[in-house]
């Protein structure tokens, strides 16, 4: 995000990210049509509104959100407002200072290290519910944190609650057998929130450690499936409720957080296929709309791809000189 931040502002054409395929434009040394590099001209109060309208347009591109954006803006000028910075490499420094400070302070909510918490809640089974939209590897991603947590030496049980679709039963019973861990099922169009009790009560007499419930992906704008999820809940009442969004959908993904926040609540974030998303905007954007922490990030296919997430490197990820995103 930064290399496209710095190439806006000082009027060049930024390189092409890495992940991308190479074929995007290359670095280029043309004038921006804004005139003379904002970066190089130094920086004044009269110059400090056209540095925040020419940020706010890369923030956009680059899927943050509008109050996120906004959030920035008023940092930024907050930070420089009364400066008179002459030299490029001073304002360069500067707006980055800046920006890497807000940035910080976003991704900082209190984190959750969920193989503690299970490890030291005082009754079994510690219970987490995933929800999220459909496509969003949703399943998957219950599949590796089973993997992580049994790693770390605790015992899972995985409920099939997405009944809806039985390719996702056969998803999980095909990773829990790869895994070695239990999968409680019914048939396809079973009531979830049984599947899900059947879990719970399965895990409590085997003194289970951790019983995460996967469930259907959800638009945003059912009722009827937002409702079924508010059944399982009241019915298992999960001691961690997780939202998992796809990065790669950009803004989609911060107004599918937000929604979810309003209509269940959520306690954390996860986000897949962040190694694809050159922006890192939606990550930024779906903490702040939704004051929950990041738990974890899927930076690949493997189980062993879904890593804690590091707000520090996030923040060295945004503000690499060699990415255009």
């Amino acid at each position: 995000m930064w290399a496209a931040i710095k190439a806006r502002l000082t009027g060049r054409s930024a390189a092409p990210s890495a992940s991308t395929n190479g074929n995007g434009p290359a670095a280029s040394s043309a004038p921006s049509p804004f005139g003379e590099g904002l970066l190089t001209r130094g920086l004044d109060d009269a110059k400090l509104d056209d540095v925040l309208d020419e940020l706010e347009i890369v923030l956009l591109q680059s899927d943050v959100a509008l109050p996120v954006v906004e959030r920035i803006r008023k940092d930024l000028r907050k930070n420089l407002e009364g400066k008179r910075l002459r030299w490029g490499a001073d304002v360069e420094a500067a707006i980055r200072q800046s920006l890497e400070g807000t940035v910080r302070s976003l991704l900082a909510k209190p984190p959750i290290d969920l193989v503690e918490a299970a490890r030291s809640w005082p009754t079994k089974p510690y219970i987490v519910l995933f929800v999220g939209v459909n496509g969003t590897g949703k399943t998957t991603t219950v599949a590796k944190l089973a993997g992580r947590l049994r790693d770390a030496g605790l015992s899972v049980v995985i409920a099939a609650g997405d009944t809806f679709r039985a390719g996702a039963i056969e998803q999980l019973l095909v990773h829990g057998e790869r895994l070695g861990i239990r999968v409680i099922r019914q048939q396809e169009g079973s009531d979830p929130a049984a599947v899900a009790f059947d879990a719970v009560e399965h895990a409590r007499a085997k003194k289970v450690d951790v019983v995460l419930i996967d469930t259907a992906g959800r638009q945003h704008t059912n009722e009827n499936l937002i409702e079924e999820a508010k059944k399982i809940r009241r019915v298992v009442k999960p001691t961690l409720t997780l939202f998992v969004g796809d990065a790669l959908s950009g803004n989609d993904v911060v107004e599918q957080a937000k929604l979810f926040q309003s209509s269940l609540g959520v306690d954390g974030l996860i986000l897949t296929k962040l190694d694809a998303d050159a922006k890192g905007g939606a990550a930024l954007s779906a903490t702040f709309v939704t004051g929950r922490p990041i738990l974890y990030v899927g930076l690949g296919q493997g189980y062993k791809d879904l890593q804690p997430f590091d707000p520090d490197w996030m923040v060295r990820r945004l503000f690499a000189e060699g990415t255009a995103g």
